[in-house]
């Protein structure tokens, strides 16, 4: 019995210590997803702004852009997979490689050589155990993005997407990340960045909005090819603040789940705790109770 009493207590030492870990975690968290939130939020004018922009120039000007052509015959599409740096939030990175997975199948399915991208240690494990090979990789960072590494991205984007595609160039480019929809609910999105489908700025405006009207100088092309990178720099940012809100409420979720069952597991082995000792104090009092008798009836 007190072997068991033991093994107990040390069990409750064990969650307790968890506990106390995971509750941490779990604060943290919730104190970065305010900051998180608050970068989203401060982006969406400008997001808009750039959004709209660029779909006046598309919308009423005749423009063959090169990032806004329909490759007529395409065979070869890059993903851009969004996962943490770090573990601990539950599904978070699980979801948005099992959307990646679902993509990947839908073009190769319609005759597309697929090329990696991912942004993430967890995605560059996930790669390297299934041995996929992956074009470039970004780590570090992906709770608190920077625009720098976002601009990097584009970059490349751009420079693949208008390579020729005898050289290695590709014909599309999809996103992969998780959106941030609250505290409880993370869903992964799939979104096509190259070549460019604008929708925003074609709605009818609301009875106290106004859509700007844009006067082009110098010319059409001119605004494009300064436009375009910036659009594409804003939705790959806004896409890494979209992720970094998600996988904080993600690892708060995970983390109070985690202190919840430390919880429970604490109260069940102080139940078992407790009946132990109580089962060694009855077997002590039956033999103090029969060595007493022992020595009456030797009398």
């Amino acid at each position: 019995m007190g072997a068991q009493l033991r093994v107990y207590r040390q069990k409750i030492r064990s969650a307790s210590t968890t506990k106390k870990i995971t509750r941490a975690m779990e604060l943290i968290s919730a104190s970065r997803i305010q900051k998180a939130q608050a970068r989203m939020t401060a982006a969406t004018p400008y997001t808009r702004a750039v959004t709209r922009a660029v779909s006046a120039v598309a919308t009423y000007s005749n423009i063959d852009h090169p990032l806004l052509t329909e490759s007529e015959n395409p065979k070869r599409a890059a993903m851009v997979i969004f996962t943490s740096d770090r573990g601990l939030a539950g599904a978070f990175s699980a979801q948005v490689l099992r959307e990646a997975g679902e993509l990947r199948e839908r073009l190769e399915s319609e005759g597309k050589e697929v090329i990696n991208f991912v942004v993430g240690r967890k995605a560059v494990q996930n790669f390297t155990f299934r041995q996929r090979p992956v074009e470039k990789s970004w780590t570090g960072n992906t709770d608190q993005p920077e625009f720098e590494t976002a601009k990097e991205i584009a970059q490349t984007l751009i420079e693949k997407f208008t390579t020729d595609q005898a050289e290695g160039g590709v014909d599309e480019i999809h996103i992969v990340y998780n959106r941030f929809v609250s505290l409880v609910t993370q869903a992964p999105e799939v979104v096509r960045v190259l070549p460019l489908e604008v929708v925003e700025g074609v709605e009818e405006p609301g009875d106290t909005e106004v859509f700007p009207l844009y006067e082009f100088e110098p010319e059409p092309d001119d605004v494009l090819d300064a436009l375009l990178p910036v659009y594409i720099e804003n939705r790959i940012f806004t896409a890494m603040l979209q992720s970094a809100a998600a996988e904080h409420a993600a690892r708060q979720k995970a983390m109070k789940s985690a202190s919840d069952n430390a919880d429970k597991l604490i109260r069940e082995y102080t139940s078992l705790a407790n009946n132990a000792r109580q089962a060694e104090i009855t077997q002590q009092i039956s033999e103090i109770v029969g060595g007493a008798d022992a020595l009456a009836s030797a009398k």
